[in-house]
């Protein structure tokens, strides 16, 4: 079911600044919202971002975000850091660029954090995953080493993904799409319409289903992906979830296991842009079920999973912001992890939304997409 949502108030702060040297604008904005358990609280952290793509929260409160043309900047106590030093080179190319950003589990004693970009190679562009360590200052990031690149570049411009979840053991999950070449999703020697897993140091895991690169590529997790721009680990259960872009129609939630498929392009609840059918149907032997999925298309940006004190009515439940129709999806799952009720917030109030991320308070941050994009935090009214 899809809940109804109340716009209830708009406030502005009247101390509104820019700040040139990173072209963002500043306000103390908020509204609330009436949702089927809660009232919510809206406000604008930032605005005037340039294209951001992904958000994490330092150990000091401060936000990190990167920006598709390749900056990486720091947002704390109303300002924008100038870019970090020592980004490496990121290919800015189509639906490429910059893209996620991940903390280390251990990032507040180490500063290591990892990276998902497209690269260029030639006239070939791909996904890459790199490692490296933020100064003190925060000013700089050293001791950079790529970690992954995408065996097979091609001039394409959709479909790199990526996001990047890490594991209890440390080790890194990410997806990359198929490029836009739909076959290439089958292709076990095809890094392209995955979801990888490599270690920290970019070794391959002892888990992985593939591991002595007999019969797939060592770092293949499963198959069969489209599109997964969101991934997450619950932290709870360790289950590992991804939300993909269908086609027309077909966008999905997935839990992959090490040696599933995932159908695309063999089986899918969507069509071809033109209308045409694609593959077999929405089911064939061998290949796995979403766990979810949407028709017609919400264009998903990111999930993340609800634990937190802030919302307890929300305790569990999947978060997912949409593109398309410039909502956050909530879901709710009974006891069977099956997904038994949708609520769409905020459609149509902020844009679409490219990353949402549950903050150690508990709030819920939300990036929006676009080159005048905003940086969001949703908090339970009377509690931020």
């Amino acid at each position: 079911m899809t809940g109804m949502l109340e716009r209830l108030s708009i406030t502005a702060g009247a101390a509104a600044f820019l700040l040139s040297t990173a072209s963002i604008v500043f306000a103390a904005e908020t509204a609330q919202f009436n949702t089927e358990k809660v009232t919510v609280t809206v406000e604008t952290v930032a605005s005037g971002l340039d294209n951001p793509w992904s958000v994490e929260v330092l150990p000091d409160g401060a936000f990190l975000l990167t920006e598709l043309s390749g900056n990486l900047r720091i947002i704390r106590d109303g300002k924008a850091s100038e870019p970090i030093a020592g980004v490496p080179d990121v290919a800015r190319h189509g639906q490429g660029g910059l893209l996620d950003v991940a903390l280390d589990q251990s990032f507040r004693a180490n500063r290591t954090l990892f990276l998902s970009m497209a690269v260029k190679d030639g006239s070939g562009y791909g996904t890459a995953i790199v490692r490296g360590v933020q100064s003190a200052d925060g000013r700089n990031l050293t001791e950079t080493k790529e970690l992954f690149r995408m065996a097979k570049l091609t001039g394409k411009g959709q479909h790199f993904g990526s996001r990047i979840a890490l594991a209890a053991d440390g080790s890194l999950f990410f997806g990359i799409g198929d490029r836009g070449e739909r076959d290439r999703a089958q292709d076990m020697q095809d890094h392209a319409g995955a979801i990888l897993h490599i270690n920290t140091d970019g070794s391959i895991p002892a888990s992985n289903p593939y591991k002595n690169g007999k019969d797939a590529r060592p770092e293949i997790w499963s198959k069969g992906h489209r599109n997964p721009q969101g991934i997450v680990i619950d932290p709870k259960s360790g289950e590992l979830l991804t939300v993909e872009h269908g086609a027309r129609g077909g966008d999905e939630i997935n839990a992959p296991q090490p040696g599933k498929n995932f159908g695309w392009p063999v089986i899918t609840y969507g069509k071809d842009y033109s209308g045409v059918e694609i593959g077999v149907g929405q089911a064939a032997e061998g290949y796995e079920q979403p766990l979810y999925y949407w028709d017609p298309s919400i264009a998903p940006g990111a999930i993340d999973i609800y634990h937190g004190a802030m919302f307890p009515e929300w305790e569990g439940n999947i978060l997912v912001g949409a593109l398309k129709y410039q909502l956050l999806a909530r879901l709710e799952r009974d006891e069977n992890g099956q997904v038994v009720s949708e609520e769409r917030l905020f459609e149509g109030e902020f844009g679409r939304i490219r990353d949402v991320k549950v903050a150690p308070d508990g709030s819920i941050l939300m990036l929006t997409d676009g080159d005048d994009a905003s940086l969001l935090r949703v908090t339970a009214d009377n509690k931020n």
